[in-house]
């Protein structure tokens, strides 16, 4: 049975639920959507089963739709919408209407349960990274772009997947 991950904003205006059968935070990404919504140290979401959400506090909930290529002339607005609390502004899921079925709450707003800690970080868009981000202490795998595995794929790999 999958994993009720309950999360929140940092003011408490935004509570919510979501079921995850891939909710180990493995995959920190460095690209500069990641890293200008979710801090420098850029973000880690997880998958989640957009039919489970349950959200306390929707009137609070603003969405932002990332700009791509900006400032070029292939400069398009994403699919993905990132949710955050209008009032604190704190990050809590993406969702994207290409793959309906999924939401990616953002770990940092997980509050419960405590979430495991994988033997090895995936570090995904280091093409994006400035020289002063300093990637984590810890043992990792580094890519330029996106990793090998999808989050399902990954999860199922290292026998973290939860039907």
């Amino acid at each position: 049975m999958p994993v009720e991950l309950a999360g929140s904003c940092h003011c408490g205006a935004i509570k919510f639920t979501v079921d995850s059968s891939t909710a180990v935070p493995y995959q920190l990404c460095l690209c500069s959507i990641c890293r200008k919504v979710g801090g420098v140290g850029g973000s880690i979401n997880l998958g989640g089963h957009s039919k489970t959400l349950k959200v306390e506090g929707k009137e609070h909930l603003s969405v932002y739709k990332a700009v791509m290529n900006r400032g070029t002339p292939d400069e398009y607005i994403a699919t993905s919408e990132r949710n955050f609390c209008s009032k604190c502004s704190s990050m809590l899921w993406l969702y994207d209407e290409m793959w309906p079925e999924f939401i990616h709450p953002f770990a940092s707003a997980i509050d419960s349960p405590d979430l495991k800690v994988p033997n090895k970080l995936t570090v995904i868009k280091l093409d994006s990274k400035p020289a002063y981000v300093r990637l984590p202490e810890r043992p990792r795998e580094v890519y330029d772009d996106y990793g090998k595995y999808s989050l399902e794929e990954w999860h199922k790999k290292h026998r973290q997947y939860v039907e």
